[in-house]
Formats: structure tokens, C-alpha cells, sequence
């Protein structure tokens, strides 16, 4: 053996005799993995990812040859939607699909563009789906930024055609497959041409004819490029987005979509970026109601499509037709609502007259009624009629609720068991400075607001009850301070208002009503009040039945909202109110009442929110500028003062009211949890001073300025009773004589329309 080989022999000896695992010193042996490493090697996991793949297809295969192209749904089907009063009998039949089928040569190019522009980019690229797209979708998703998207034309037409608008797995799968036998049969145009008049618009407008005739006036073929943007930029959210009736939000999205639309267009080449620059926005025009839906049959069908929806029915799925819905509207109430508002202001009013009545042109009115033990809205009033005012004044969140936010605040206090700023618990006996004009103590946020007509209250200190009822800012602006404005904002959240753009938590000036609200908030609200407390929300829709869909109405009315206590001395609060203050001229031996009046800066709106024990009802007129929807004052309507919440919505709310409760056995309200507080004593006198008691009768209105209204003999100046802690006014002397005896004389009665 040579040398050579002798030492190749010793090496092999010495690596035999090594540890196992080891190598000589000790140190690990390398090739040989150990551990987890044995199961993630890299040939396993590029042998499970290529799998995964090739099992993917062979599922897409599957289903590729075991789904086959179905039937058009029922959705694009011709019906129609039956709608029935609460009785049963039959309101109104509407649903025919207003659809015109166009060829492709139809529809300009340039049409065709915009939606491919915003909808699908790659449209005459892909072979009916996107996966990019599907991906990006189900990421949102999984992430929570909204349903799955990523649908191409060709899906978002079968979907319209051959499918339904749910978002279940089941469906998507489905559409995916369907999506690709669809694009190997038919010719892209075709499809494009198919999906253009399918797309539901809002309106009640199917196709891109229906759609160009109803936001434009015109035929597809005559249709701009500025207004096939807008058409492609509203398909997405057509009810958010019509310009008519969208709120500043809704406006502000639809105008990102419609941007995009042009500046895809030049980003794909088919649009000249200097053309581009030129194009403007261009308004639609005004909706127009369908044939079948005059008077407030419009409206109430408006309201219960918006019910539905918000319930998760797609609008698309409604106006396509195929529902029985039957409302909770009471065929009679509605009747006594219409001629309320016809008897009380229309008959009034002048609106033929643009040069002598003006202010008569711009008058707008809605009211919603509520049954408090169930929720149900049995009346509605939107306006004159679709034709003339499309969106419902009954639903409307453009203009602020005013002084009938205040009982809100009340009963945040109350609830809250908040304390004033010499630490005394606030109840309606707590008195406060009513000095107008009057800078609140401890908000950061300075505010001094000036009661109506500059009058003071009190001299200085006044109750909250006789706050409440002559409606003084000043003492509603430091409560709120009290309270907190936080609070006072999670309250309202708990009785039913919404949270919309533009309510601050801050700022004191809330407690004049200065966020959004509409009718049917404000009832839910003054509802819960009435149910002792227990959460009502206004519905609409008693019931909703269609073959290939279940409905479950919501429970109109729930849990505790706030505490019986609370809302029982609300509500004792508020009859008074009535009984001595700013609501009076609704005082009737038929009912008893409780309410409050709202008059809006500028006199823009006047509220009525008014509750028996049977109807909660809210009235409210509004000041819209003819055209431009501009908000503008109602001072002079009728040729009369201001409009106040005390006039004509107060007049309508008695007519009605009465007309509504006639035969029925009204009763009284049941308040034994109400907490009035104990009496407190004032530091100084609290007769009215000789100044307020001069402003006061220099600032009302003559007679022959103001609003017509039924005669009150309630009106004359109080004087003390001698045998109540709290006095009252007494209609038979003119002159108020102050009780030594009494710590808390009432100040004199407020204007007879007083700004609240």
C-alpha cells in the first residue's frame, strides 16, 4: 500500500470514528438538515405553492364545465311594486322598468369611454375578469375597507343580467365563471352595449337612454362627454349621488368620481389633456315624478324605498320590481295631514303672486306623525308634489331643528344629574340668569346669545320650567355649558338623532338646534319622551313581501333609551309650554299636549314638535328659494310678520291633531316619576324689570304684522297666585303685581311668536 493510499485509509477511519452529528472538533455537520428545517425545506414548499396551483386550475376547470350560462333573472324581467295603506287597501302600483334597449351604434363613443374609463380600463383587453382586480377586492375585504370590488364590465353585467347584487362567495364564484364563457361568446361591443342598459342609474332609470332622459332631458345619442362623466361617476351610489338630493358629502364624492372619469380617459389616450381643462361640471336637471305617484304618493313611496334600503335591500332590487308593501300609514290621518297643511297654509298663501307675495313662492312644508306605543308613522307630508318639489320635506336634513333641540338638552341634564355652576343640581325649578345677551361662565368656547327681540328674563334669575317655555337662550346656552355639549350630543344619539357632518361636541351654540335633523328624527325623538322613556324609531313599512326575498322590519320600539324619570318630567315640562308659554295657541279642553316651537336664524324654518298621549306629531316649514334651493327667510309669508314654529306649523299641528283624535278616547299623560325639583331662592328680586317689561311690549309685532292665527286669550300679562308655589298667569288682569310672599314670581309672557 502506498503512502497515498494509506493516508486516504486512516481518513476513513477517523470519520467513522466521529461522533454522530459531529464532525472532528466538535463542530456540526453540514447537508444533513435537523428540527422543523426537515419539513420547510425549499423543495417542499415550492412543491405545496405548485400544487396549490395546478389544484386551483383543476377546480376552475371543474366549474368551468359544470356551471353553464343561466337564465336572465327575474330583476330584468318586466314588474311591478304594489303599495297598500295600513288597511290593506291598495295607494299605488308603480315598478314597470323605464328601460329602452339602444344598439351599440346608439350609444356615441364617447359615451362608452367614460364608463369604461372609470368602470374598467382594460375592458377590450381582458378575457371577462380581472384577477388583479378580484385580488384587490377581496384584500378590501379581508381588511375591512369595504365589499369586495374589483368586478369588470363583463362581471358587473352578468351580475345585472344573469345574477343577483349579493356579495356571498357562492355568487362571485359564479359570476367569475360565467363572466368567462360570456366574453368567449359575445362580441366585446355587445357586451359593453348590454351592460350600458342594464346599469341601474337611481331615478327609477334603467339603461343609459332612461338614464339620459331623466338627468338630462335628452336622448343617449345627444348626450356630452361632461354628462356621460356624470352618468358613470353615479351608477356607483345613485341615490347618494344624485345631485338633486345628495348632501355635501354625497356631492363631494360624486365629483371625485366624476373627475376621474375624465382624467382616465386622458390617462388611456382618449381625451386630449387641453380638452380636458375645458370641461365643466353640468348640472342635471330636476327629477321628475313617475306617472301614478301625484300628491304624496311620491313621497310616501320615496320614504319607504329609503327605509328599505337602509334595512340592506339594494334600491336596484326595489324599483325593479315584484313587492307587495303595505306602509303604516293610516288612510285617514294622511287624509287630515293633507288638509291640515292645505286648510292651514296653502289656502294662505298666494304663490301665484311673485310681485306682491314673493315670500309666498319660497314656503315649503313637512310634517311626519308618529303612533308612540309603536312606532309607526300613520301620516307624512313631503311637499306639493314630486313634480314641483322632488326631494320629501318630511325627510330633508338641510335645515337645523332650532329651538326644538332644546328639551334635549333639558333631559341630558337631567340625565346626567349635572349641576350648575354654583354646584345646584339642574331640574325644572333651577333658576338661571335670563339676561339676553349674556356670556356663558366656563366654556372655553365663548358664546352670548341674544334672546328673541334683545329681551331679558327674570331680572335676572328664572326658572328652567319658564325658560322652556318662553324659550330663552340665554339660560338653554349656559346649560348646555353645564351639562357639557359632549353629553348633550351622546343624549340626542340615544333618542334617535344622527350624527351627520358639522356637529361639533364643543361648542355651546348647540343648544339652539344648530346641527341638521328632518321630521321623522325630531318625532322619534319627542316619541321616546312620550313612551316614558323608551327608545322609538319612526318606521314606515309595516311590511314588505317578495318571492325571492325575506324582510324583517326593525323593532320600532326598544330598550331605555333614557330614564322614565327623565323623560316623564320632560314631558311635564313641555306641558307647560302649552299650558303658558310658546306653544299655547294649540291649547285644547280636547287633548293634552306637550310641546316646543323652533325658529331658526334668519327665520328660515319654524318647527312644531308636539306629543298627547296618542300622536306624536312634528310640523316644519321651510324657506327654499325657488331654483336655486337657497335657504331664505319666511318672515312676510302669508303677508304677514315672522313664520315662526308658533304660527303656521303650530295651526297645521292643531288642525291635524284634532281632526286625527276625533272619536278617539283621548287621555292624560301618566307622569307620577316626573321630578320637578325643589324651589329655589333667587339672591335678588326676580320680577321683570321695567326695561325687559318695555322691550317686551315695544318689540311684539302690531297686529296687522303678524301671521294669522286663532284668537288666545292667554296672551294678557300674569299676575302671581297667591296659592301655588309657582305662579301662573291670570287672563283676567292686564298688569303683573309682584307676591312678596312667593320667591319665584313668573316674568311677563313672552311675544306671542317668539324666536326659539
Amino acid at each position: 500500500m502506498g503512502r497515498a493510499e494509506a493516508r486516504r485509509a486512516q481518513q476513513q477511519r477517523g470519520a467513522r470514528r466521529a461522533p454522530s452529528g459531529r464532525a472532528k472538533g466538535g463542530k456540526e455537520r453540514a447537508g444533513k438538515p435537523s428540527g422543523i428545517r426537515r419539513f420547510f425545506t425549499w423543495k417542499k414548499i415550492l412543491g405545496t405553492f405548485f400544487g396549490m396551483i395546478l389544484l386551483g386550475m383543476a377546480t376552475l376547470v371543474v366549474l368551468y364545465y359544470s356551471v353553464d350560462e343561466p337564465n336572465p333573472n327575474k330583476n330584468a324581467m318586466l314588474q311591478s311594486n304594489v303599495y297598500k295603506y295600513s288597511d290593506g287597501s291598495l295607494m299605488a302600483r308603480t315598478g314597470e322598468l323605464n328601460r329602452e334597449i339602444l344598439p351599440i351604434d346608439k350609444i356615441p363613443e364617447d359615451v362608452r369611454t367614460a364608463f369604461i374609463a372609470i368602470e374598467n380600463k382594460s375592458f377590450y383587453k381582458d378575457q371577462g375578469i380581472d384577477l388583479m382586480g378580484v385580488g384587490r377586492g377581496l384584500f378590501n375585504t379581508v381588511t375591512g375597507k369595504g365589499k369586495a370590488g374589483g368586478s369588470t364590465i363583463t362581471q358587473q353585467y352578468v351580475k345585472n343580467y344573469y345574477l343577483t347584487q349579493d356579495q356571498s362567495a357562492t355568487r362571485k364564484i359564479r359570476e367569475l365563471i360565467i363572466s368567462l364563457k360570456v366574453d368567449q361568446r359575445m362580441e366585446k361591443n355587445d357586451i359593453l352595449a348590454g351592460y350600458l342598459n342594464t346599469n341601474f342609474y337611481g331615478r327609477n332609470a334603467y339603461g343609459i337612454q332612461a338614464a339620459a332622459q331623466a338627468y338630462y332631458g335628452v336622448d343617449a345619442e345627444k348626450l356630452t362627454l361632461e354628462q356621460a362623466a356624470y352618468l358613470a361617476a353615479v351608477i356607483q351610489a345613485p341615490s347618494q349621488y344624485d345631485w338633486a338630493t345628495a348632501g355635501p358629502n354625497g356631492k363631494r364624492l360624486v365629483m371625485i368620481r366624476f373627475n376621474a372619469v375624465l382624467d382616465n380617459m386622458v390617462e388611456m389616450g382618449k381625451l386630449p389633456a387641453e380638452k380636458r381643462k375645458e370641461l365643466k361640471f353640468q348640472e342635471p336637471v330636476q327629477p321628475k315624478a313617475p306617472p301614478g305617484m301625484e300628491g304624496q304618493k311620491g313621497y310616501l313611496v320615496q320614504a319607504a324605498t329609503a327605509e328599505l334600503t337602509r334595512q340592506g335591500i339594494p334600491e336596484s332590487e326595489i324599483t325593479a320590481g315584484g313587492w307587495t308593501i303595505t306602509l303604516n300609514i293610516d288612510k285617514k290621518k294622511q287624509q287630515a295631514m293633507e288638509k291640515a297643511v292645505q286648510d292651514e297654509l296653502e289656502a294662505k298663501l298666494d304663490r301665484k303672486d311673485t310681485k306682491n307675495r314673493p315670500v309666498d313662492q319660497s314656503v315649503q312644508a313637512g310634517a311626519t306623525s308618529v303612533d308612540p306605543k309603536t312606532g309607526a308613522i300613520v301620516a307624512m307630508y313631503g311637499g306639493l308634489g314630486r313634480a314641483q318639489q322632488w326631494n320629501s320635506n318630511a325627510l330633508r336634513t338641510d335645515y337645523q331643528p332650532g329651538s326644538t333641540f332644546k328639551p334635549i338638552v333639558l333631559a341630558s341634564a337631567l340625565e346626567t344629574k349635572a349641576t350648575t355652576q354654583d354646584n345646584k343640581q339642574i331640574t325644572p325649578n333651577t333658576l338661571y340668569d335670563g339676561t339676553s345677551k349674556r356670556p356663558v361662565v366656563g366654556s372655553d368656547v365663548a358664546f352670548a346669545p341674544q334672546n328673541q327681540d334683545d329681551k331679558d328674563y327674570g331680572d335676572p334669575m328664572i326658572t328652567v320650567q319658564d325658560a322652556t317655555n318662553s324659550s330663552v337662550n340665554s339660560v338653554y346656552a349656559q346649560m348646555i355649558v353645564d351639562v357639557k355639549p359632549k353629553n348633550v350630543k351622546k343624549t340626542a344619539l340615544q333618542l334617535g338623532m344622527q350624527d351627520r357632518d358639522g356637529w361639533p361636541e364643543d361648542k355651546p351654540a348647540m343648544s339652539l338646534g344648530t346641527m341638521s335633523a328632518n321630521t321623522v328624527e325630531m318625532a322619534g325623538v319627542y316619541a321616546t319622551f312620550d313612551a316614558h322613556g323608551k327608545k322609538v324609531t319612526p318606521t314606515i313599512v309595516k311590511s314588505a313581501e317578495h318571492k325571492d326575498r325575506d324582510f324583517k322590519p326593525v323593532q320600532a320600539v326598544g330598550s331605555q333609551a333614557i330614564t322614565r324619570e327623565t323623560a316623564d318630567t320632560v314631558t311635564k315640562v313641555l306641558t307647560g309650554v302649552v299650558n303658558n308659554g310658546s306653544g299655547r295657541v294649540v291649547k285644547s279642553s280636547a287633548y293634552e299636549a306637550a310641546a316646543k316651537t323652533g325658529t331658526t336664524e334668519r327665520n328660515v324654518a319654524g318647527w312644531f314638535t308636539a306629543y298627547t298621549p296618542e300622536l306624536v306629531t312634528v310640523v316644519a316649514i321651510f324657506g327654499e328659494e325657488p331654483g336655486t334651493h337657497k335657504q331664505v327667510t319666511l318672515t312676510g309669508t302669508a303677508d304677514g310678520g315672522r313664520a315662526g314654529g308658533g304660527t303656521f306649523p303650530a295651526e297645521i299641528w292643531k288642525a291635524y291633531t284634532l281632526a286625527a283624535l276625533k272619536g278617539v278616547d283621548t287621555g292624560e299623560f301618566k307622569l307620577p316619576d316626573a321630578d320637578m325639583g325643589p324651589t329655589q331662592a333667587p339672591t335678588r328680586s326676580t320680577s321683570p324689570s321695567n326695561t325687559s317689561s318695555q322691550s317686551a311690549s315695544t318689540s311684539t309685532p302690531p297686529p296687522s304684522s303678524r301671521p294669522p292665527v286663532s284668537p288666545n286669550p292667554s296672551q294678557s300679562s300674569p299676575k302671581p297666585d297667591p296659592s301655588k308655589s309657582s305662579p301662573k298667569p291670570d287672563p283676567s288682569k292686564s298688569s303683573p303685581k309682584p307676591d312678596p310672599s312667593k320667591s319665584l314670581p313668573k316674568p311677563p309672557e313672552p311675544p306671542l311668536f317668539p324666536e326659539t
